[in-house]
């Protein structure tokens, strides 16, 4: 129309994310025998040999169960800002938690963490896991690392995990003065992993600080409610090759390859396979560990957020009981749900693509599929499935 000037608009442009269930992996041109497939994984010479880390979440990861993982060929991270550093003895602590009422349980969460956490506790952990053999990950909230990370590595600690719902590398605090990762690295000589990011941007800038791993994944755990109460966060497969990407371009540029580990929001090995086609070098896991005979929370799990003391942003879940950790990481499997065996999962996953080991299967070619689900699954959907 003549005369009508047309207004330059600038639109927030809006990009699509996927998830696990959004995408699917095609098979590969060849083939190999799953028993071909290496799933060695390694952090700055610790070698793991399967790429599965278990969580950092108090209703996870005990001294018992880092032991146990670690003579299963994982790594288990032990949350050192929760129970294990306010209690000594955590086991009446963990029968209180699985006994309160379900409208109770956020408040007495709350009320078990408002102990003050005892850095003395920090060695006793860490000696626990190590004098039964295994290997002694812990993690810190980027606020008490500087302090604390030193006294675990003293106590002889193997590696060390920063963590947070959302890790940048510079912070800004009014209160404070951010932790420096670079600082950090020079004071301590075990790996240092960091996390949790979703981004190119963020990812490439914590490798340049010098740390040895990146975890990737915002509000995706089945106890996390970060997404619904801040709504941040993207879907694990667009994050994890988001996060990829930049770990690909750092080894172009530096000759320094550095593993990144899509945490959160896995189910099921094929979520464990997509995570792998997507990029990652490992998985860590939380709701599926909780459920093993030797979690240390009797069924229960929760979110570490959930005790926070002006923004609950967790639940208390009841998980059940159901398997050892063999048969979740080994089988044998009675379902047909994936939700045991997923190591045999992986490797057969690798088989199809022509994976030999898991860099080949960051290659595999992945599609946007969201009926892949439920195309011709009419019975299952009809409930006909035993």
């Amino acid at each position: 129309m003549r005369g009508v000037q047309k207004v330059p608009r600038n639109f927030k442009e809006l990009k699509p994310a996927y998830g696990f269930d959004d995408v699917s992996i095609a098979p590969g041109d060849i083939t190999i025998n799953p028993e071909m497939a290496d799933l060695t994984t390694n952090f700055d010479g610790i070698k793991l040999e399967v790429p599965f880390l278990a969580a950092a979440m108090d209703a996870v990861v005990d001294p018992k169960f880092a032991i146990e993982m670690s003579r299963a060929g994982g790594l288990a991270v032990m949350n050192m800002d929760g129970l294990h550093t306010r209690y000594e003895d955590t086991t009446p602590i963990y029968e209180e938690i699985a006994a309160a009422p379900r409208e109770e349980a956020t408040v007495i969460l709350q009320k078990i963490y408002s102990e003050p956490q005892k850095p003395e506790l920090i060695a006793t952990r860490v000696e626990e896991v190590k004098r039964g053999g295994g290997t002694a990950a812990v993690s810190f909230v980027p606020q008490n690392a500087k302090r604390m990370a030193p006294l675990a590595v003293e106590a002889g600690a193997d590696m060390i995990v920063v963590q947070a719902t959302v890790v940048t590398a510079r912070h800004s605090s009014k209160s404070l003065k951010g932790l420096v990762f670079s600082e950090l690295i020079k004071e301590i000589d075990v790996p240092i992993l960091v996390g949790n990011t979703v981004s190119y941007e963020v990812t490439k800038e914590l490798m340049q600080q010098g740390i040895h791993g990146v975890l990737v994944g915002v509000g995706p755990g089945s106890v996390c409610t970060s997404r619904e109460v801040l709504g941040i966060g993207i879907p694990q497969v667009s994050a994890t090759i988001e996060c990829a990407a930049a770990r690909d371009d750092f080894y172009k540029e530096t000759g320094k390859y550095i593993p990144i580990i899509t945490d959160g929001g896995i189910r099921t090995g094929g979520d464990v396979c997509k995570s792998f086609a997507a990029g990652a070098n490992a998985v860590m896991i939380g709701s599926p560990f909780a459920k093993c005979e030797e979690a240390p929370a009797h069924g229960y799990h929760w979110g570490m957020a959930t005790w926070h003391s002006s923004l609950p942003r967790g639940t208390r879940i009841k998980m059940g009981t159901e398997y050892s950790l063999h048969q979740l990481l080994y089988g044998p499997s009675s379902r047909t749900d994936g939700t045991l065996n997923l190591v045999g999962a992986l490797q057969i996953c690798m088989g199809y693509v022509g994976a030999e080991n898991l860099r080949e299967m960051n290659k595999a070619r992945m599609v946007y599929a969201p009926a892949v689900k439920t195309e011709g699954k009419i019975y299952q959907a009809a409930g006909l499935g035993s």
